[in-house]
């Protein structure tokens, strides 16, 4: 079985960081080493990486991607996709159910994760899509080989808007799994369209994106869901927060491990705010909308108190083509895998978090959270999925580097202090200095301690 020792970089791991090396034995970390290597462990390696002046993370866990496949390959695949994630340091992915047709079904589901096993270098899960009439279905599935259930209760595509209010307290109360919510009151934001087409006509420009789909749709929706999870006491998780108020709904009085809810914040909703409409338009049209600077300062500040458990994408490309028109028209959504840990690490650098944060809410939680068999940490025994990172080498994202299929990013021209040097998934190194290696698949994540009979209710 061959062994892999990369050594002398800066480990970042378990709120720490120290000079040291880890050992891969096969799939496996075989141990992690503080200062320097033993000689007699050199001898019976057969590769040793030198990462001095590098550091050295646990691979990315991203809980919420949108990967196209089956049914809208013409702007994203997970073949194109999972490779973009993986030269990002995202050593595994959830992928949303909003797919053509949609994975409401348990056929549709397993044939994600068939095709998964046949292209994607990343590790992979899938969420099955809540429906007002699925509830059955959703009974059925293991949640010790899925991730979760989404549930969009906000406008979405086809059927997938649950607006049941029977169908949701069900859901709730019953199915014994995490559920993951998309929050907007569909009611708000169709009055506030209203209102405003009326007074400014169809053709809206970017900057009414946020006041359509307003911070009151997003609280109104996102306590909703809270109210419910506390009557039921379910595995509630919140994703893409974006607004200030929504803050309140939230607390960091508990370890993750024993909270049953808690919050997701994207990237975008970190770095970006409406004052950036101007220079980016429709590039930065995600839904939720990017709101306020005040609203983009609560997320970094409650991120780092606690409130907020973990930092995700929400990745979601379109072809750019599909971006343009007015801010009814243009698409929703970007790619964001491929530069999300360097857009947060350069956050950290600019004293917003720390790296051990960083880590933190990206590796850690995630795999707390979801309780994700072995991953998410730099430990004896857990799978091999390690990043190394280059703090001294700057990276500018061209069209030429960018990996997802649609081939464009809202970081375009943008310089990052920082590269992602290699990527390893299961002990397979799958990206180095630039370039995929497309010989290894991922594996389908499983989940311990997920409960598969119903509720107790």
């Amino acid at each position: 079985m061959c062994r892999t020792i990369i050594t002398n970089g800066t480990i970042v791991n378990d709120g720490e960081h120290f000079i040291g090396s880890i050992i891969v034995k096969g799939e496996f970390i075989e141990s992690v080493i503080k200062g320097k290597l033993p000689e007699n462990i050199v001898y019976d390696t057969d590769r040793i990486i030198d990462a001095s002046g590098k550091w050295i993370l646990p691979g990315i866990i991203d809980d919420q991607v949108h990967f196209r496949e089956p049914g809208l390959t013409h702007k994203a695949e997970i073949a194109t996709e999972s490779v973009a994630a993986v030269a990002g340091g995202i050593t595994s992915f959830m992928e949303m159910p909003n797919t053509v047709p949609q994975t409401t079904t348990l056929e549709a589901l397993e044939w994600k994760y068939s095709r998964a096993a046949e292209v994607s270098p990343a590790n992979y899960s899938f969420y099955i899509g809540a429906t007002n009439d699925n509830f059955e279905v959703l009974k059925q599935v293991d949640f010790s080989q899925v991730c979760g259930v989404k549930i969009f209760m906000g406008s979405s595509t086809g059927n997938m808007l649950v607006d049941s209010e029977k169908t949701l307290r069900r859901i709730f109360a019953e199915i014994p799994a995490l559920i993951a919510v998309h929050c907007e009151q569909e009611s708000i934001i169709q009055a506030n369209k209203r209102y405003y087409t009326e007074r400014f006509g169809e053709d809206l420009p970017i900057f009414f994106h946020p006041l359509i789909r307003s911070a009151e749709a997003c609280y109104t929706s996102s306590a909703k869901a809270v109210e419910l999870a506390t009557r039921y006491d379910t595995r509630l998780h919140v994703l893409h927060l974006s607004t200030a108020r929504e803050m309140s709904l939230f607390d960091n009085h508990k370890p993750l491990s024993e909270k049953h809810i808690t919050g997701e914040v994207c990237v975008h909703h970190l770095w970006f705010d409406d004052n950036d409409y101007a220079q980016f338009g429709n590039r930065i049209k995600w839904n939720p909308a990017i709101k306020t600077y005040a609203d983009r300062r609560a997320l970094l500040d409650a991120l780092r108190c606690g409130k907020l458990d973990v930092v995700a994408t929400d990745h979601a490309p379109h072809l750019w083509s599909e971006k343009q028109g007015s801010c009814l028209k243009a698409a929703s959504g970007g790619p964001l895998i491929q530069h999300s840990l360097q857009t947060m690490l350069e956050l950290s650098l600019k004293g917003e978090f720390t790296i051990e944060q960083v880590v933190e809410k990206m590796c850690h939680a995630p795999a707390t959270l979801y309780r994700i068999d072995r991953r998410g940490y730099l430990r004896s025994g857990h799978y091999a999925d390690i990043v190394v990172v280059d703090p001294c080498k700057p990276y500018t994202v061209t069209t030429e580097n960018i990996l997802s299929k649609c081939k464009w990013s809202p970081f375009e021209g943008h310089t990052f202090p920082i590269s992602i040097d290699r990527t390893f998934v299961n002990g397979n190194e799958v990206f180095s200095e630039g370039k995929a290696c497309n010989r290894t698949r991922g594996k389908r994540l499983t989940f311990h301690d997920n409960p598969t009979q119903n509720k107790n209710v």
